[in-house]
């Protein structure tokens, strides 16, 4: 029986692009007075807690070994290390450059797929991907010129986001995906949790550990549940629309950070930076939108090659 119900999936990513900027949001405003690594470290413990009990009781495949849990972990590593870098960012940047600069990512995904997975890459889509990246250079130079190199920890998310993707193409096919995201949280808390002991201990900034008061418990529980959900919403879309159809609709991620970061922090994005968002918009939309010609393409060419009497 077939599950496609494209209305529901879309309803689902259009969830994640509103829960995913106010988890971002919620990061921004814990970061002035919560270390990074005690952030990362109840981010991913509520993840663990909110996950293993869906686990369980829908009997969920979870156990790992071998290359599948090495690959997990080495996942696990580039989560943890790129929403460090996001909630780093986010404390130099406006909610809106940070998401805008991180969107860079589908052209790395493009470059890297030509460059390590030998994939065809059309001039059409390098040109987009240059495109992209001027876009994305207009929205980091006004932050560039007044906060200097910190400016670039979002385009270390793309980068190390890239990568996170390219290993989880990698398990999707032997793993739950829920599964798989429990178990992450599992792991990162185990790895966390030492490294931040050590790091209290010796007294490395961002590594220490403080006593949250209520205000801030609530707000890093926030975080995890916020973080939990938007995967599960990204993840159960992916369930009931087909990628092509979601793919353009992550851009909207843009403009709900962009709403969000003016209603909490009064933060909007200079002209330079607003027409660069707009150039990496189009420029992602025009990428796409090549990537579904061509599988359509190579799809009815399949299809062609099926129906030719044999030679």
């Amino acid at each position: 029986m077939s599950t496609d119900r494209p209305l529901l999936g879309v309803l689902l990513m259009l969830g994640f692009c509103i829960v995913a900027p106010m988890g971002d949001a919620v990061a921004k405003l814990l970061g002035q007075s919560v270390p990074l690594g005690e952030m990362l470290l109840v981010r991913f413990a509520i993840q663990a807690l909110a996950l293993i009990p869906i686990v369980y009781f829908t009997n969920r495949l979870w156990q790992m070994r071998g290359r599948v849990l090495l690959l997990t972990v080495v996942r696990t590593l580039l989560h943890i290390a790129g929403i460090g870098a996001m909630f780093t960012a986010l404390q130099y940047l406006p909610l809106a450059d940070a998401v805008a600069i991180a969107f860079v990512m589908p052209f790395i995904m493009l470059l890297l797929g030509k460059c390590v997975l030998s994939e065809e890459v059309g001039c059409r889509r390098l040109i987009g991907c240059i495109v992209g990246f001027i876009g994305t250079l207009m929205v980091i130079q006004p932050s560039f010129v007044e906060i200097g190199w910190p400016a670039l920890w979002p385009l270390v998310v793309a980068i190390t986001f890239s990568f996170f993707i390219l290993v989880t193409r990698q398990l999707a096919k032997e793993t739950d995906p829920i599964g798989l995201q429990a178990v992450s949280g599992v792991i990162a808390t185990f790895l966390l949790l030492p490294l931040l002991l050590v790091g209290h201990a010796a007294g490395w900034p961002g590594l220490n550990l403080i006593q949250p008061n209520e205000a801030e418990w609530g707000l890093l529980i926030a975080i995890g549940l916020l973080g939990t959900a938007a995967h599960l919403l990204m993840t159960w879309s992916l369930r009931y629309a087909p990628a092509a159809t979601l793919a353009p609709m992550q851009y909207l991620e843009i403009p709900v950070a962009t709403f969000i970061g003016w209603l909490i922090f009064r933060d909007l994005p200079n002209t330079l930076a607003s027409i660069g968002i707009l150039v990496t918009i189009a420029a992602g939309l025009y990428v796409i939108m090549r990537e579904q010609a061509e599988a359509r393409q190579i799809a009815r060419q399949s299809r062609e090659d099926e129906t030719l009497p044999a030679q």
